[in-house]
Formats: structure tokens, C-alpha cells, sequence
């Protein structure tokens, strides 16, 4: 983490009790998606609550020997410039196949048209550049980490 992210993370931990500050398993500072039109978007949808769910390939985790996410990690989301926005925290954490993402769970990413139909195919466009990027195979069956947060700062 920059400086300057990690004094908006302190920000946000001093309105924390010390017990709410040791149950973090994990703190990241982080952009969503992987061009600066959509990092922007992304984090302007998420501080104004449209954006409350994200998701990425599984596969990918393993090959870029990540741990998978945990429910309570807090995320400091950045704009494309690495610049604090606001900060999340993640609610809940599954896994499920891509052709069996629910319209809701789609609609609860807060993109597009917030329709299913802008969601999937948005979706196999970019899963299949990204696992082409990391030497995976992507699928109507490949497994998703599905990830529901909240936006927790400023409030």
C-alpha cells in the first residue's frame, strides 16, 4: 500500500473498536477490472452503492498463487490513478459455476444495463481475454469466486 493509502485505510480504522480491528482477517488496496475506463467506473459505482458484487476466475487464484478471498477482509478501492475512493468490506464469498450466476447476483454488480444479458456477455469477454492472459481455459462451466461487500467507508 502507498502512503496515501494506507493513511485513508488508518482513517477508516480509527472509527473501529479494537475488537472490530482484530476480526479483519486481511487488508488490500486495490482497483476493480483492468482498464482505466472501467476502474474509474467501478469505483465510482461502489462509493455510491450501485456496486455491492464482484467476481473473478477461480483458476486464476491458483495460478497467480493468491489466497482466496475471506469474508471481513477490507478492500481500499482505488480509482486507475491508485487513489483512495472509499473502502469495502467483503460480506460474503462463494463459489459457482458462470452459467449458473443468478440475474440477481448479476444485477447486484451494478454495471452495464444491470441486466443478465450485459452481464454474461460482458463477462465471457473478459474472463476469456483474462484466462488467455494467465494461460487458463475459461468456460460456460468454469468456477467463479462470487464476492457480495459493503461499502463501509466514508459512510
Amino acid at each position: 500500500m502507498t502512503p496515501q493509502q494506507q493513511a485513508y485505510l488508518n482513517e477508516y480504522l480509527t472509527t473501529l473498536s479494537p475488537q472490530q480491528r482484530e476480526s479483519i482477517p486481511d487488508t488490500i488496496a486495490e482497483y476493480f477490472c483492468a482498464d482505466e475506463f472501467n476502474a474509474n467506473e467501478c469505483a465510482r459505482l461502489i462509493n455510491e452503492g450501485t456496486k455491492r458484487a464482484s467476481c473473478s476466475l477461480k483458476q486464476g487464484y491458483a495460478i497467480e498463487q493468491e489466497p482466496l478471498p475471506q469474508v471481513g477482509r477490507i478492500t481500499v478501492v482505488l480509482n486507475w490513478q491508485q487513489e483512495p475512493v472509499c473502502i469495502i468490506r467483503l460480506t460474503e464469498v462463494s463459489i459457482c459455476p458462470f452459467d449458473q450466476v443468478t440475474e440477481e447476483f448479476a444485477r447486484s454488480e451494478g454495471e452495464g444495463d444491470l441486466s443478465y444479458e450485459w452481464w454474461r456477455d460482458a463477462h465471457i469477454k473478459f474472463f476469456t481475454q483474462y484466462a488467455g492472459q494467465i494461460g487458463a481455459k475459461f468456460d460456460l462451466q468454469s468456477e467463479l469466486v462470487l464476492e457480495r461487500f459493503e461499502k463501509v467507508y466514508p459512510l
